[in-house]
């Protein structure tokens, strides 16, 4: 079985901050990869983006490399993702909504995927990816990177 935890964040202020996110595969056990990247600045961005955006590269990862027919589980904290994935919430709006239609088309090449919400703590690997990213990028600026209020 492979597991995939996600996560993003848009700092230091939701939305409107500059958005990252982390995602790790694991197939039994074992890291088969992990990614942390910068999406994007500005009015456009929110944690939510950032969250589908991990979505939909752990998907690419994975169908790029033939492993969208396998047993898969998507891990994420966040319970809009989570939910809206799993098809138990609607979608009303918002700056994510491309990116949410952007994950249910991927998902359709999957044979056998859940969405499943787990708590931060469970998630802490893909978080700290997520940080590195954000904080690399300020770095990059020359800006120092700053927190907003801790969700």
């Amino acid at each position: 079985m492979i597991e995939v935890y996600i996560d993003g964040l848009c700092e230091p202020r939701n939305p409107g901050g500059v958005a990252a996110y982390g995602f790790v595969v694991l197939r039994d056990g074992e890291k088969l990869y992990e990614e942390g990247k910068v999406i994007g600045s500005g009015p456009t961005m929110s944690n939510n983006v950032a969250e589908y955006s991990a979505l939909v590269a752990s998907m690419r990862w994975l169908m790029d490399r033939q492993l969208a027919k396998e047993e898969i589980v998507f891990k994420t904290d966040s319970k809009l993702v989570a939910r809206q994935m799993s098809g138990r919430w609607a979608v009303h709006g918002g700056l994510y909504v491309g990116k949410y239609a952007e994950a249910k088309r991927l998902a359709r090449e999957f044979s056998n995927a859940r969405f499943v919400w787990i708590p931060r703590e469970q998630n802490s690997e893909a978080d700290g990816l997520s940080r590195k990213a954000y904080e690399e990028w300020c770095l990059s600026q020359g800006i120092q990177p700053r927190y907003g209020r801790r969700r």
